[in-house]
């Protein structure tokens, strides 16, 4: 037996205007759900002059969904009035999950750089922190060594959880890297101690070349990275062999024939510089410093 999508607690009474104004209620859910609207699935009288038309919903994304058309009428009134129309949900219809508040969905990991958590007075992870005593041994360790001097500080089930969470994560000894490590983390000189509770299991990686680094790691944690750990040479990963040269594919050319060497053109002969004062020609009766010729037939005197 199939279930009536209509509301059954309300199947009661009559009134024929009401329940007769269908097409009133059909034009009011066309203007709604516009060409998604459905059969006529019945009427309910829900009060005295007032019921709801129910219509199919034919969207396809709204499966098991029907339109409510609810309409009313003043006293002694032969016509309907449309109060108002909306979709609701039939038996078989696709609901979304029951709503849940933010702070109560909210999962580990859901927290983004910029988001802010709302204060929690009431957090069970949390207890009050350390009053000064006045007793400077007792003050110094609670405040200087454990870090107790805030307002609130995690209690011991919460320590314990934490320890167990980081424990069980990669940063713990069931990791793959963990078990192929020659030597745990307590051994390693990048490791910075924690204080308190937590240090007697777990410390900081500070091995930029680890991939730890800046991590919470347990001291029986190991990665590759260790500082006090080495590798065998393993040599060169092929042997380079000598070089072979291929003779039996050899490319033989003839050598080009060397281009003559051009006929030396004879240098016209230069006559030798002549001084242009030496070449020049005697002024008539310029005086020199030869003497001048004797005479013929004057003998010298002895």
């Amino acid at each position: 037996m199939t279930a009536s999508p209509i509301p059954a607690a309300t199947k009661s009474g009559k009134d024929a205007v009401l329940a007769d104004a269908v097409d009133r209620a059909r034009e009011a859910a066309l203007a709604d759900g516009e060409d998604f609207v459905g059969d006529h699935l019945g009427f309910v009288l829900e009060d005295v002059r007032r019921g709801t038309h129910y219509f199919a919903c034919t969207h396809p994304g709204y499966h098991g969904w029907m339109w409510a058309v609810t309409v009313t009428r003043i006293a002694r009134a032969r016509k309907a009035t449309v109060c108002e129309s909306g979709l609701l949900p039939g038996p078989s219809a696709l609901l979304a999950q029951a709503w849940v508040p933010w702070a109560d969905r909210l999962a580990p990991g859901d927290l983004r750089p910029t988001d802010r958590l709302p204060y929690d007075g009431d957090d069970a992870r949390l207890e009050s922190g350390y009053v000064a005593t006045g007793d400077p041994e007792t003050d110094r360790v609670a405040i200087v060594e454990l870090g107790l001097d805030r307002t609130r500080v995690m209690t011991r089930p919460a320590l314990d959880a934490t320890a167990t969470r980081w424990y069980n994560s990669v940063h713990g000894p069931s990791s793959a890297g963990s078990k192929a490590a020659e030597a745990d983390c307590s051994t390693c000189g990048f490791l910075i101690p924690l204080a308190g509770h937590l240090g007697t299991l777990f410390g900081v990686c500070a091995n930029e070349w680890s991939p730890d680094d800046g991590k919470v790691v347990s001291l029986d944690h190991g990665c590759g990275a260790h500082s006090e750990t080495d590798v065998a040479d393993q040599g060169p990963d092929w042997q380079q062999s000598a070089p072979v040269i291929d003779e039996s594919n050899l490319e033989l050319s003839a050598p080009e024939p060397a281009e003559a060497a051009p006929e030396a053109t004879p240098e016209p002969a230069v006559a030798d510089e002549v001084d242009p004062e030496s070449a020049a020609p005697e002024a008539p009766g310029a005086e020199t410093d030869a003497p001048a010729p004797a005479p013929e037939g004057d003998t010298p005197a002895s």
